[in-house]
């Protein structure tokens, strides 16, 4: 397994990768962890400690997050969002020209929000979203966004189809409004505290993001990576917590969540049981780009056979966290390196995952 990692992570490093950091568990134990390279610009060694910006690896941490609020009762899955959230009652929409808007027909429901298909965009300079940093000052707090957001039209009927967007950073505004705390305060009590996650967090404070490691950037044609500014490009407004890559976290702490799913630790086995089915109808298939066996309320899903299922999503700057559901093992992989390939180097980490995992 090491010799096959190590092979690996060599053709990371000849692609210009400069330090990445690597765990695999078995049972809750570390049974190999390669650190290889530096951490920022100075050439400082990789010590296994750094933070990191999670960008979408963020979104099964508020995933999970708004499933706790699902076993509680206090959201369901097939309401419509407007119950809880007004201004999402009466959307617009596009047509499939773009050019002709008109009133949606039906409303996003909450699980739209979950499987990427209620019909946002991921267009964070939206004409709306840059009067919300307008009229707040560049302040955009988490839940005053929304606001902004349910002025955008749709880019097709909710259900329609399936798009990469904003669902998750709206699922955040909705753990927000009916926990009635900030979002990062949510996941902080109910899921970071609980696991030991002393290193983790959603809210963007100069603070927090001055703790984590330096950001590279890739220059694809000469394979060669350099340290730049130390910015998550999501994150809209000083007080804005975006579910779908807000977080800051590490590998060993990112592991403790995966080990939490694993072990049924944090919702219901019929809800972890969902969490981890294709949800997707054969017509929103059509615009899935992820090449897994399905995805289920919020993440990527490959059929291991025997009850067994691998589930996770990366992150742009190639954070890479894999679970073995009804199995043994945990992976998570991190750097954080912008404007690479990093699709190509998560194949072969799945791959690797499909051939040992258990």
């Amino acid at each position: 397994m090491k010799e096959q990692l190590e092979k690996i992570f060599e053709s990371f490093t000849d692609s210009g990768i400069p330090g990445y950091d690597c765990s695999v568990l078995e049972n809750g134990r570390e049974i190999l962890r390669i650190t290889r390279g530096v951490s920022d610009g100075e050439g400082t060694p990789m010590r296994g400690d750094e933070k990191y910006f999670l960008y979408s690896s963020s979104k099964p941490i508020t995933c999970t997050a708004a499933l706790i609020l699902c076993d509680a009762g206090a959201i369901c899955l097939d309401e419509p969002l407007g119950k809880y959230m007004p201004e999402f009652s009466e959307m617009s929409v596009r047509d499939r020209d773009g050019d002709v808007i008109r009133k949606a027909e039906r409303q996003i429901k909450v699980r739209d929000l979950f499987t990427m298909t209620a019909g946002f965009s991921y267009d964070t300079d939206s004409p709306m979203l840059r009067r919300c940093k307008e009229e707040t000052g560049g302040r955009c707090p988490t839940r005053e966004v929304m606001r902004y957001l349910a002025e955008e039209p749709l880019l097709f009927e909710p259900g329609d189809s399936w798009e990469y967007s904003l669902c998750h950073d709206v699922l955040a505004a909705l753990v927000e409004t009916v926990s009635g705390v900030r979002f990062s305060e949510f996941v902080r009590e109910n899921i970071f505290l609980p696991l030991g996650m002393y290193d983790s967090t959603f809210s963007q404070t100069p603070e927090n993001v001055g703790k984590v490691c330096t950001q590279f950037f890739m220059n694809r044609e000469g394979k060669r990576s350099y340290p730049g500014e130390k910015k998550n490009w999501f994150i809209i407004g000083t007080e804005y917590e975006s579910g779908g890559a807000g977080c800051i976290s590490t590998v060993d702490d990112y592991a403790k969540f995966c080990e939490a799913l694993r072990l049924g630790r944090l919702l219901r086995p019929e809800t972890m049981e969902m969490f981890s089915t294709d949800q997707l109808t054969a017509a929103q298939k059509r615009s899935y780009w992820a090449k897994s066996d399905g995805y289920g309320l919020g993440s990527a899903i490959w059929n291991l056979g025997n009850g067994k299922k691998l589930f996770g999503w990366g992150g742009v700057a190639g954070f890479y966290p894999l679970t073995v559901l009804g199995g043994e093992m945990t992976f998570v992989y991190a750097q954080q390196v912008l404007n690479t390939d990093c699709n190509f180097r998560n194949f072969q980490m799945r791959d690797f995952m499909l051939e040992n995992g258990r």
